[in-house]
Parts: C-alpha cells; structure tokens; sequence
C-alpha cells in the first residue's frame, strides 16, 4: 500500500510545472533589491538624508544627532513594516487562492480588511485607550468574523461556492462591515481616526509595532512555508488531493489559522491596504510555475518589495505631502483585477 501511495505521489507532483532556477534568482536577487529599497525607503522624506548618513546612524548610532534620531525612530519602523505587512498580504493571497481554487482570493475581497476594520472601529469608539496588543487581537476576531460571514452566504448559493460568488459575497459582507464602521465612526466622532486607517499607510509605525507583530507574521510566514506542499496538492482539487492522502479539512484549518494570523496582524499595523494579496501570487505564479513551495517565498520577497516601493512612492509623488500606499497599489490593482474577471469570463 506505502509503495503504492508513493508511486501515485511521485508522478503527480513531477508533472507540476516548476521553475526553481527561476524561483531561485528571485529569492536571491529580490532579497538583495529589498535590502536596497528599504536603505532608500530610510533616506527618502522631508528631511534629505544621505545614504551615508543612514548607514551611519544604523551602525553607529548618535542621539545627539536630529538626522539620526530621524532614522532610527521614524524612518527604519517604517520601513520594516512596509517589508512585513508586503508579505503577511502576498502569502495571506497565495494560501487563499491555493486552498480555494480561487484566482480573486485576497484579503481585501473576502471580508478580511473589512472585518477588521469594523472591529477597529469598534475599539476607537468604546476602548480608545485598548492597547496596541489587544487591539491586534480584537483584529483578528474582527477578519476571522469577516470571512466566515462571506463563506457562510456564498456556500449557501445554489451548487455551492465558485469563484465568482464567493467574490461577490465578499463585495457585499465588505460593503457592509464598511457601512457599520462608518456609522460608528460618524456617531462617535472617530471619522478622522477610522479615514486615516482606510486610506492605508505605514507612517507612524513605531518600534512597538513592529515588536507586537514581528513574531506574529514570521510565524505566518513559516507556517505557510511548511503547509506548502499540501495546498500544492489541495490547488489541484479536493479529489485529487484525498487520492494522494491528505487530510484536506486539517489543510484547510490550518490554511484559514495562517490567513487570519498575517491579514489580521498587517491590517492591524497599516489599514486598510489591498491588492497586495492579489496581485503578487499571481506573478509569482506566472514567474515560478505551480508549486506553492516556490509561489509562497517568492510571493513573500515580491510583496514586501512592492509595498515598500509604493511607499517610497507615496512620499515622492508630491512632496512634502504623502499620498495612501494604499491609493497608489489600487491604481495597479483595479485594471489587474478586471482582466482577471475579464479572463475568466472568456474561460
């Protein structure tokens, strides 16, 4: 029978199309652009600081220095938040498309972002003294209600959930829990805390943040990473992943647990920030073939890059003034997203 088994494994995971030499050059080559960028994200802003400068104020730190002070407590927290929630968003969206079959799956069009904005608006109001670690909890419950709403409405459509209803469920569970959220927000005078997180950014980040949800996302990361291989299989169908032995209702928890842990820690940290999830498992895809033990990492090393280049983008469309990240990824992910419904019409 083990024979058997692993006789029936062998072929089906050879005729995955991989590109590992391409998926390696990624890695390596995206994790050397990364540490550029976010060396180029610390010295872009108001204040023109050169890149000498930055490299001095990280290794060899004085606080007697207005520039360096800058750096350390504004500017390096940033960044490393633009890097973090980049992958939390990328390898949240690649683990949903892979268990859902599901080429729309993303955080922000499965009531994810929504949920837990509404649960944020619910803390400013009632608890505006909560700390930052309760409020990244209540976060959580907030997207972990947010997507049972949407797969609870879409499995109740006549022959079950398709990627198109449960897209369409999620625009409407979104638009509500947005509705309540800013009901509340209007009620309570709380407009102009809730707009600034649904605009999206990772200005303000301090180094508080970043030691709450540093441990939470790497977490993710890992466990996306070591649950790879199943969601590969489980991208096939349900069918073919049970023929090759694996529990797909434990995959599928686990898959929900890893969603709801980097989607509730990123959209605690910067808002309301989405298409990141969408857009950057596709590319991986398109770049390193079918297998999720390649798509994650890569998905991981292009998310943060693109996150932390919107961000160094966002300060210099117009400066001194900074525009959303979340505007500016929206402006690539709204044609991406309608040619994807483009193409699944055509299909």
């Amino acid at each position: 029978m083990m024979a058997s088994q692993t006789s029936t494994n062998a072929p089906a995971t050879a005729k995955l199309r991989t590109r590992p030499i391409v998926a390696t050059i990624i890695l390596f080559g995206g994790i050397g652009v990364l540490l550029l960028s976010l060396a180029l994200s610390i010295s872009v802003g108001a204040a023109d600081i050169r890149l000498s400068t930055v490299w001095e104020a990280v290794f060899q730190f004085n606080p007697e220095l207005t520039h360096h002070q800058i750096i350390k407590e504004l500017r390096m927290p940033r960044a490393l938040a633009g890097a973090l929630v980049g992958a939390a968003f990328a390898v949240a969206g690649a683990v949903m498309q892979g268990m859902t079959r599901n080429p729309l799956a993303d955080s922000s069009l499965l009531g994810v972002n929504a949920g837990a904005g509404f649960m944020l608006a619910i803390c400013f109001a009632f608890f505006p003294s909560m700390s930052y670690m309760n409020l990244m909890f209540l976060s959580f419950a907030g997207a972990a209600v947010g997507l049972g709403l949407v797969y609870g409405i879409g499995s109740l459509a006549r022959g079950g959930l398709t990627p198109v209803r449960l897209t369409l469920a999620g625009a409407a569970v979104g638009a509500l829990l947005v509705a309540l959220a800013e009901g509340v927000a209007i009620y309570y005078q709380i407009g102009q805390d809730l707009a600034f997180w649904y605009a999206g950014g990772v200005a303000g980040t301090k180094w508080q943040q970043i030691e709450v949800i540093a441990p939470w996302i790497l977490a993710g990361l890992l466990a996306a990473i070591m649950l790879s291989r199943s969601i590969t299989l489980l991208s096939l169908g349900d069918e073919v992943a049970a023929g090759l032995g694996q529990r797909t209702a434990l995959v599928k928890a686990g898959g929900v647990v890893i969603v709801l842990l980097l989607a509730g820690a990123a959209v605690s940290t910067v808002g309301a920030v989405g298409f990141v999830g969408l857009i950057v498992p596709h590319i991986a895809r398109y770049l390193v073939g079918v297998d999720y033990r390649w798509i994650i990492p890569c998905s991981a090393v292009l998310g943060s890059l693109l996150v932390v280049f919107a961000d160094i983008g966002a300060r210099m469309i117009n400066p001194p003034t900074e525009v959303a990240i979340g505007a500016i990824i929206a402006m690539i992910g709204v044609p991406f997203f309608l040619y994807l419904i483009t193409r699944m019409r055509g299909e």
